[in-house]
């Protein structure tokens, strides 16, 4: 291993070889001189005490800016910031040195002083929510839990932490599916649980995180506002079928009863059992379209060649020609059947507005990068409201049943789209139906 100079040594012997010549020439003079051996003696000293002098000066003078450097850099490393580099107020290279390092320091204080503060709010969030959260690392060993998770299985997290997955029963949830829903009893509580599951790094290493979610409670809460929001929905309905029919029950009853019968008993009797029947028709056709919207299968899903479909609805409609407008080929997958009852209704319900203006109806289509838009348009005398339009059994018809729309929004929504009814700016309305290509 051959011998090497240090920077300092290198900065030295670079100092001297610049000053040799001078010193020799030096020398050489005053060897050449009438001196006497003491004067040159003592001129050889101080020249040659100059020239060793300067060397080192330049040394240190490199040397001592680096050391400040290095120990500043240092403290970096070891977290303090607090230490700044005097000197750096000058406009040379070294002052720039110095101004860098310490606008750098600066810079790392402020950016560890947000991260603290980051950490220290995800921290008491994470304590604060009721939601139980559990961190492993790629050896499945519990590194993080909130106090929900505490109080979940049971045990404070000091017992927890470093302990394995499968030891505290939630191994089978980390390799199973990113989101799923249980059933099941934990030590803290029991009952039916939303698992997600994904992954995090720290450090360059994979972690992930479990969450638990409690869906007992808000799945009763909306199990109990779906039975309130049926039990008013048909109880009005009955009141509204029943009330006449109890009515007209007892005036019968009335006129039976009566001896002797008066003389239009017939009409009365008629009269009478021809409005229970027209209300028991009624209520029928209520249930009927009630079990019709709450079974409506998931769709079947296959290529529906749209053009072929609207021009089958149309045809269908004899009341009036409904214009078809037209749009590019295209196919989508979808349940025919359900998409073509869908039509149906859009057109009938269009047709019906614009039989009451002698207006025209008119179905075209465009294709979006994503999307297909179906537009189904009157010249009726629009929408007088758009609130209540998709509440079930609403309905402004006297003959409706209040489920043709909710229903089209069903099979919508079923197949990834949305449905949409406004007025259009000149007369009219429109039914805007979104249907996605993939």
């Amino acid at each position: 291993m051959g011998f090497r100079l240090s920077h300092e040594g290198t900065v030295q012997a670079l100092a001297l070889a610049a000053g040799l010549p001078a010193v020799v020439f030096a020398g050489w003079v005053i060897g050449t001189s009438d001196y006497s051996p003491k004067v040159m003696w003592t001129l050889g000293l101080v020249i040659g005490g100059a020239w060793l002098g300067f060397g080192l000066a330049v040394r240190e003078r490199i040397a001592s800016p680096l050391r400040t450097v290095s120990n500043l850099l240092e403290a970096i490393r070891e977290g303090d910031y607090s230490i700044r580099a005097t000197g750096a107020s000058g406009t040379d290279a070294l002052a720039e040195v110095m101004q860098q390092v310490n606008a750098m320091g600066a810079t790392m204080r402020s950016q560890r002083l947000g991260a603290l503060e980051a950490t220290t709010l995800l921290r008491k969030v994470m304590e604060e929510i009721d939601v139980a959260i559990f961190a492993f690392d790629e050896k499945r060993l519990l590194r993080l839990v909130n106090r929900a998770g505490e109080r979940l299985l049971g045990q404070p997290a000091e017992r927890m932490l470093e302990r394995e997955a499968g030891e505290l029963g939630l191994a089978e949830y980390l390799d199973d599916e990113s989101v799923k829903t249980v059933q099941r009893v934990f030590p803290g509580g029991s009952g039916r649980w939303g698992i997600t599951r994904s992954s995090f790094r720290e450090g360059g290493l994979p972690h992930r995180l479990l969450v638990l979610t409690d869906l007992t409670r808000p799945l009763r809460e909306e199990e109990l506002q779906a039975w309130q929001r049926l039990v008013r929905v048909l109880g009005h309905e009955l009141n509204n079928s029943l009330a006449p029919i109890k009515s007209i029950a007892g005036s019968l009853e009335a006129i039976a009863k009566r001896d002797p019968l008066p003389e239009d008993w017939r009409e009365d009797m008629q009269g009478g059992l021809s409005v229970i029947a027209a209300r028991s028709e009624s209520l029928a056709r209520f249930m009927g379209a009630y079990a019709k919207f709450a079974k409506l299968p998931r769709p079947a899903l296959a290529p529906v060649r749209l053009q072929e479909l609207v021009v089958r609805v149309a045809r269908m409609e004899v009341r009036m020609p409904v214009e078809i407008a037209g749009g590019p080929e295209v196919t989508v997958q979808a349940d025919a059947d359900q998409l073509e009852q869908l039509l149906i209704n859009l057109v009938k319900n269009a047709v019906e507005a614009a039989l009451e203006t002698r207006g025209g109806v008119r179905v075209r289509w465009e294709v979006l990068p994503w999307q297909v838009e179906l537009r189904v348009e009157d010249e009726g005398p629009g929408l007088a409201a758009t609130t209540n339009l998709f509440v079930p059994f609403f309905t402004t018809k006297p003959s409706g049943s209040g489920i043709g729309l909710v229903l089209c929004r069903q099979i919508a929504e079923g197949h990834g789209g949305s449905l949409t009814l406004e007025n259009r700016p000149e007369r009219g309305c429109v039914a805007l139906l979104r249907l996605p290509l993939q």
